[in-house]
């Protein structure tokens, strides 16, 4: 059976022309003439990519990618925007409200099919991405009812696309789920009122960002951006609060989270009121070798916004952690060589 292309486009010629090509290359083609009428042909035949024109009368393509987003069986469907403006800040508005990929008009024939080839090969990729995360999940969940409900939820779930640096929410942010980290690093920060940042911690592959604020039904407590280009998936608190209502051993385990989380910001804190520069350096390079293994990648700037301390002080403690064989350094790589000899570093 063919893959099926939705095409949402008020301009005829373009429309027609789109068609087409898509036909021609084996797809089966929905088209659409505005907002409104693609959306309801979006939810009857729920294609395996939608192309939609951003400027369109009635009801844009932000309303467009915004209504499908909010309906469970169109939200994880790939979302291309048509446009012809070319102004960063309507992509920067397309992606975060969750777009997928952008063409600029005009395009020629071989931009459209790899733009779509693109994304379905990306679908099928994240389909084994979330094999691997939910492997881990088996823990989380002692009834296989629940861990089926679970895969159900996440399977529901777009996967998001953020590029290194990006914000995920930022620290007031009404908490509207948990956010799992597919690929990628995330860092979390809070800001002090002299403007200086302390980050709170980074999260990899298989880790949940999020679990406070949707255990205490408040607002995000941080701000959360990708170290590196990231992939994550958004599970909604409506859906969690159902299954952590209808399944307590999967709380208890969101609850060892937190807990573990609370935890580490303890001894943080800890490290900030009495350990000495170089002491709490040496933690924060032991707690990211127990995260990240014996090599990984992080700038001054958030090494010292982990530590607490001065990038220049970082930069100077570094230097001599090299010198005494504690570590390698190149660029922002960094080799662990001796984390015990860290670990057991006195003030």
């Amino acid at each position: 059976m063919s893959q099926k292309i939705l095409i949402i486009e008020d301009n005829n010629d373009i429309r027609e022309n789109v068609v087409e090509i898509l036909e021609l290359a084996g797809y089966t083609v929905f088209d659409a003439d505005n907002g409104k009428t693609g959306v309801e042909v979006a939810v009857k035949n729920l294609p395996d990519v939608i192309l939609c024109d951003i400027m369109m009368p009635e009801l844009d393509g932000y309303g467009v990618l915004y209504l499908l987003n909010k309906n469970p069986e169109t939200a994880a469907i790939p979302f291309i925007f048509l446009t012809a403006k070319a102004e960063r800040i309507d992509q920067r508005k397309g992606m975060e409200m969750g777009a997928d990929d952008y063409l600029t008009k005009p395009f020629d024939d071989i931009e459209l099919l790899n733009a779509i080839e693109s994304r379905l090969k990306k679908k099928n990729a994240q389909q084994s991405f979330y094999s691997q995360s939910l492997d881990s999940l088996n823990s989380l969940i002692s009834k296989n009812n629940g861990l089926a409900e679970l895969k159900r939820i996440i399977g529901e779930r777009k996967a998001r696309h953020f590029k290194k640096d990006q914000v995920i929410y930022y620290e007031g942010d009404k908490g509207n789920g948990i956010y799992l980290v597919l690929q990628g690093r995330v860092k979390t920060i809070k800001m002090a009122d002299d403007g200086r940042e302390l980050m709170t911690s980074i999260y990899s592959a298989d880790e949940y960002l999020g679990v406070t604020a949707m255990l205490a039904n408040e607002a995000y407590s941080d701000t959360a951006s990708a170290l590196e280009d990231s992939l994550l998936c958004l599970i909604p608190k409506d859906q969690l609060d159902e299954l952590l209502n209808l399944y307590p051993e999967v709380a208890r385990e969101f609850i060892k989270l937190l807990s573990n989380h609370i935890r580490e910001k303890e001894e943080q804190l800890l490290q900030l009121a009495y350990n000495s520069v170089r002491k709490r350096l040496a933690d924060t390079l032991v707690r990211l070798h127990k995260q990240q293994g014996d090599n990984f990648k992080i700038s001054r700037e958030d090494l010292a916004a982990m530590a607490g301390i001065a990038t220049e002080t970082v930069s100077r403690t570094l230097s001599d952690f090299k010198d005494e064989g504690l570590l390698e350094k190149k660029g922002s790589n960094i080799s662990i060589l001796a984390p015990d000899r860290l670990a057991k570093m006195k003030n």
